[in-house]
């Protein structure tokens, strides 16, 4: 990761010296130089490089950059609409020269969303908004100021194909799922006002895929009502997401029976939670978060529920959340031997068991939440490529 990590540092830097000197000052130029020398360099042992700019972290291919997590020109960039950057080949000292003085004018909010801009935009360098495509392909992303929003049926397809991809090749897609997370943000807000767009399924089949775009939105809502940052937003927003990652190691006749389970297969869906945490652990150390609440999501305050902890301990306080959140969406939602749940009775059922179940405070702030954020529950139906998911729960909150 040492070139990577030498390019973007000298892409910085040189992003600061263009804005400190005009065009044709050799200084911008002994700069442009350099940084072009590290890119060609880079270019020359891994072709076409890309990058990733998304929640604090940036992302060379698939990796994260070691020693630039928090890093201040990601977050410029993040912020000016660039959260990836591929290199085509052949990208001429020419070429490099124009794309960082746009990028440099987009940072500083100096360039027009215009045709003639677009058209001198340089070809053999792509950039933009990361975007969620359904279907069998990986999302990439949105081409840059002129992107226009998905629609949730996409989200969903996607977080089906990353199921599909980690129950096929035991990989998770860290970038889409960071990918999911801000689009779901993005439609929340898309309103004068919050509104939280969640998903009716039209299908027993679709329930882990549209459940965990529900949990994630109802998540990152959450944490918002209660003031936490927008990194802790996003990071929540994607241990919601995954929380039920592990039932991609479930067996589908299982997740998908009509009635209750027997004990054998009681036992076996029990086992989500640790599938998950180990898939998420495998995959980057760093998402200790959403390890944490994959692992601990069907623990309750009193100890109960499972998996069975060795020692009484306290929960991680984004696992009490996602519970919380969990519980609300598998209530409201139609399973193979009852009916959704009004919100208004999940709601009781959650107070009802705060103290023993839930935290209070948590079950207070999420009520609250709910009656002073609007509702969208949409079918399913419409959305391409989305029929059945990874599988389906037959209890509820599982």
């Amino acid at each position: 990761m040492s070139d990577p990590y030498k390019f973007l540092t000298s892409l910085g830097q040189t992003l600061a010296v263009l804005s400190l000197y005009p065009p044709g000052h050799p200084a911008r130029e002994r700069a442009l130089d350099a940084s072009f020398e590290l890119f060609a360099e880079l270019d020359r042992k891994d072709a076409r490089p890309e990058f990733s700019f998304l929640g604090g972290e940036v992302i060379y291919r698939r990796q994260i950059v070691p020693g630039l997590t928090g890093w201040e020109w990601g977050a410029r960039l993040a912020g000016a609409g660039i959260e990836r950057i591929e290199f085509l080949e052949g990208v001429s000292r020419e070429e490099y020269g124009a794309w960082l003085e746009e990028i440099r004018q987009l940072i500083a909010g100096e360039a027009l969303d215009t045709a003639e801009a677009r058209q001198i935009a340089p070809r053999n360098i792509r950039y933009g908004l990361v975007e969620v495509r359904g279907g069998t392909d990986a999302p990439r992303f949105v081409q840059p100021r002129f992107a226009a929003s998905t629609g949730l049926g996409e989200e969903v397809a996607t977080i089906r194909w990353m199921h599909d991809e980690v129950e096929r090749l035991g990989q998770l897609p860290l970038l889409e799922a960071m990918a999911v997370v801000r689009s779901l943000s993005v439609a929340m807000h898309g309103q004068s006002q919050i509104v939280l767009p969640l998903l009716q399924l039209k299908g027993y089949d679709q329930y882990t895929t549209t459940h965990s775009s529900n949990v994630a939105v109802l998540t990152m809502a959450l944490t918002e009502f209660l003031g936490f940052p927008p990194r802790d937003i996003r990071v929540f927003g994607v241990a919601g997401l995954l929380h039920d990652l592990g039932k991609v190691r479930i067996p589908h006749d299982i997740l998908v029976k009509p009635g209750r389970f027997t004990d054998a297969e009681r036992e076996i869906i029990q086992r989500h939670p640790i599938e998950g945490a180990k898939l998420i652990l495998e995959r980057e150390t760093r998402l200790d978060v959403a390890a944490f609440v994959a692992y601990e999501h069907h623990i309750m305050l009193n100890g109960g529920g499972y998996p069975s902890l060795r020692y009484a301990r306290g929960c991680h306080y984004a696992s009490q959340l996602v519970h919380v959140c969990d519980v609300y969406d598998a209530l409201c939602t139609d399973r193979p031997y009852r009916s959704a749940w009004t919100s208004e009775k999940a709601v009781a059922y959650l107070k009802e068991k705060a103290g023993t179940e839930f935290d209070p405070e948590i079950v207070t702030a999420f009520t609250t939440m709910i009656g002073n954020y609007g509702q969208v529950r949409t079918p399913l139906e419409e959305a391409p490529g989305a029929g059945a998911g990874a599988g389906a729960g037959a209890a509820a909150a599982t």
